[in-house]
């Protein structure tokens, strides 16, 4: 199934619905989880981008292992809210991921501030580069985007 308006994805997720919420970049892909009874998201892995093949396994896996209903997808919005080549970046992603694996519904959630919020979250607690390198910045900014569009519900 392609993409939805948040209004219409929200309408056909199930009271009881899984979500991921997805940090797509060029190197890596975060990944967070919520189901919609709890409305909580957590970090659960970070794809370490390969080739586009073995991305697709690591998330299919992903999407068995977490029975996944639906995707809501971090779209990088410029900071004067217009669309820039990383959102390009992302809708070209995702046309793939629908040609390749049986892409859930997904919809797109702004993450203009997802970044500053994990470097927040992660002042003063753990080096910053670190937690880059292992992937933990990856899955809290897919957890930041999850729980924002949950937020809104």
């Amino acid at each position: 199934m392609s993409r939805l308006e948040a209004q219409e994805f929200r309408k056909k997720m199930r009271n009881d619905a899984r979500l991921f919420g997805l940090d797509v970049g060029s190197k890596t892909i975060g990944v967070a989880v919520a189901n919609l009874i709890t409305g909580i998201a957590t970090p659960v892995g970070t794809i370490k981008r390969k080739k586009f093949k073995q991305d697709m396994e690591s998330l299919k896996d992903l999407i068995l292992e977490y029975n996944v209903d639906g995707f809501v997808v971090g779209y990088p919005l410029e900071t004067s809210g217009q669309e820039g080549r990383s959102c390009q970046s992302v809708r070209d992603f995702m046309g793939e991921v629908e040609n390749h694996i049986e892409c859930p519904p997904y919809t797109y959630h702004d993450e203009r501030y997802s970044t500053d919020s994990v470097d927040n979250i992660l002042d003063g607690y753990v080096d910053k580069r670190k937690a880059k390198n292992k992937g933990l910045t990856d899955q809290l900014a897919a957890q930041v985007i999850l729980q924002s569009f949950l937020d809104i519900g």
